[in-house]
């Protein structure tokens, strides 16, 4: 799971505990400026293909964290709970999407999305 913030103008993602092991991140900042979208979606885990695995773990219906390499994108994962999955997709940014677990997907979402510049 992670913690998601907002602070001087950026999205701030802080990994917890034993995830910074499964995911090797610890911390990802990204500015407000580089994030398309923000949105709830428990489905985008459906599919046990997450893409190349590229450092991080891949235990279908347990967790995927890390860096995997999919469509001919770069997706970050840390998931456990696929119910609990929030969405930010990012341009001009090495990761095209950031696909995290957090306590309430639908307020982080709702507010990262109200935070984005117009």
């Amino acid at each position: 799971m992670a913690i998601v913030s907002i602070a001087d103008g950026k999205l701030i993602i802080e990994v917890e505990g034993w995830d910074k092991i499964w995911s090797l991140k610890s911390r990802l900042e990204v500015p407000l400026t580089h994030v398309s979208r923000a949105y709830a979606d428990s489905s985008i885990a459906d599919s046990w293909w997450k893409g190349l695995r590229l450092g991080g773990t891949n235990l279908p219906g347990v967790i995927t964290a890390g860096t995997f390499y999919h469509h001919g994108d770069w997706v970050f994962w840390d998931v456990h709970d696929i119910t609990k999955a929030v969405v930010f997709e990012l341009h001009d940014e090495r990761y095209a999407k950031l696909i995290i677990e957090v306590k309430d997907p639908h307020g982080c979402a709702d507010l990262v999305q109200t935070s984005l510049p117009k």
